[in-house]
């Protein structure tokens, strides 16, 4: 019997062919679903079907198409899929590493800002109003020579460590296990840090007082899971220099808002770039919104035209593999949430 794939993105024809080619003789089924409710009436059309490349997992899934054996997810994270019941035998991979290029960007992008002050300099234009430019000659810093501390170190992390270090930064790290430094998912080629050879020094979780406390700079690339909702908490954030920045592109849950909005509210930090929150949107009345020391984005840095064909690249690679009986790239291990 042929593998029945479900899309739950509309495939272009060179996104299809390039699905057929992968998996000759493939039964595909494509649609473009807004609602979970799309998704799962795709999912479970004509039968259901064994593999599902999906931004999201129905929730009743496996009584939709109990013979389900795949999920690649077009997302990075993944702790809103994990919060389904899919069968025990239901492989599920992310789409960890399409993002790197953008993501790492977009950080390093948020600390020049504040490095140059562009976030006070644009409220200034916005009010129609000219900055002598001799109060910038005490607070603008060149980013080269200062300490870039990546918690999290996979894709995202990776590309910006690289890039951090074009700059001229000295890159520190922290992640789950240090001494694995190689990095075994997805990657698109000449991006990262693939055998983990950029920073100085790799941390440990028990070891993030000691990292924060020699940061200029603070990146959060982690994804969300019990062991990392809260990681950034009050004492961490009383660790870190008053003159330091945190960017935080992971998940809002894993930097405690409360405890952030008071470090930046006190000065205990000088600064915040956020493009995640507890709860989003972000609340109208969060004193984040009028702080001088923050960047908000709407949860967009992953954001880029040719998102899907990028995915699809990354599915191609994957529906190779499981054709072929093989191990698939970016497999979450569930009892650790990614």
């Amino acid at each position: 019997m042929a593998t029945k794939i479900a899309s739950t993105v509309g495939l272009k024809p060179a996104q299809r062919a390039l699905v057929e080619q992968a998996a000759p003789g493939a039964e595909i089924v494509d649609r473009q679903c807004r609602t979970i409710e799309e998704m799962a009436e795709l999912a479970g059309s004509a039968g259901g079907c064994d593999v599902l490349f999906t931004f999201r997992v129905p929730p009743e899934i496996m009584r939709l198409a109990p013979q389900l054996k795949w999920v690649q997810l077009l997302s990075a994270g993944a702790d809103h899929a994990l919060k389904g019941q899919l069968g025990h035998n239901v492989v599920m991979t992310t789409s960890s590493g399409i993002h790197a290029s953008t993501m790492a960007e977009y950080t390093i992008a948020s600390m020049l800002a504040f490095a140059h002050k562009l976030h006070l300099l644009i409220r200034a234009q916005i009010n129609g109003e000219w900055r002598r430019p001799g109060d910038f000659m005490s607070i603008v810093d060149a980013m080269r020579g200062h300490t870039l501390g990546i918690i999290g170190y996979g894709s995202i992390g990776r590309e910006t460590a690289r890039l951090g270090r074009a700059l001229g930064m000295r890159i520190v790290a922290l992640k789950r296990n240090p001494a694995e430094r190689v990095d075994s998912g997805w990657t698109p080629a000449g991006l990262g840090d693939p055998d983990g050879v950029i920073p100085e020094r790799i941390y440990g979780p028990d070891e993030r007082m000691e990292m924060l406390a020699e940061c200029d700079y603070v990146a959060v690339t982690l994804p969300l899971t019990e062991a990392t909702r809260g990681f950034i908490g009050e004492g961490e954030l009383s660790a870190m220099k008053p003159n330091a920045y945190l960017v935080n592109v992971g998940r809002g849950e894993v930097v405690d808002q409360a405890a952030l909005i008071e470090a930046l509210r006190s000065a205990r930090i000088a600064g915040a770039g956020l493009d995640v929150f507890e709860r989003e949107p972000l609340e109208a009345d969060s004193p984040l919104w009028a702080m001088e020391n923050t960047i908000l984005t709407p949860h967009m840095s992953g954001a880029f035209r040719g998102y899907v064909e990028t995915c699809c690249d990354l599915f191609a690679d994957n529906l190779r593999r499981f054709i072929a009986g093989q191990s698939l790239l970016n497999q979450i291990d569930p009892a650790l949430g990614y």
